[in-house]
């Protein structure tokens, strides 16, 4: 049998463990996590000395106050600041989470995106986020999404 003050420690437990963790998932990852990573790949049968440089973007999650359009401009910045030969996004550009942030639309985050720059060209696909945000899409089964 649990006795009072076990019962305690484990309400005080669980509650600091939901205050750390919405901590971390309100204020440290979206806010203290976008870093670059350095990768350097050597594919079979790649050229000796040919270098392909390849910035990737992705789960850009627009929405206020975390990732607002003028943060996705920075890294924008921060991302032809690389010199890189192609630009790839990787989606999931709209947030998802509409109870507890403000949505950005899609032509504050493009147009935020639009400065991206690289010889070989900028592509980008939509990620699973992307699809949740248009419910006419997910019933067809196709794009385009709004």
């Amino acid at each position: 049998m649990i006795t009072r003050r076990g019962f305690l420690r484990l309400i005080g437990g669980s509650f600091l463990s939901m205050v750390s963790l919405s901590a971390y998932a309100v204020g440290i990852e979206p806010m203290l996590l976008t870093h670059v990573k350095r990768y350097s790949l050597m594919p079979p049968h790649w050229p000796a000395g040919l270098k392909l440089r390849v910035v990737a973007l992705a789960d850009i999650h627009a929405c206020r106050p975390w990732m607002t359009p003028e943060r996705i401009a920075s890294l924008a910045a921060e991302a032809n600041a690389l010199r890189p030969d192609l630009i790839v996004l990787l989606g999931d550009y709209v947030a998802g989470m509409r109870l507890v942030t403000d949505e950005v639309p899609a032509s504050e985050w493009a147009s935020a995106l639009s400065g991206l720059k690289a010889p070989l060209g900028v592509k980008a696909i939509l990620g699973n986020h992307d699809w949740w945000h248009d419910p006419v899409a997910q019933r067809a089964g196709a794009g385009p999404t709004e």
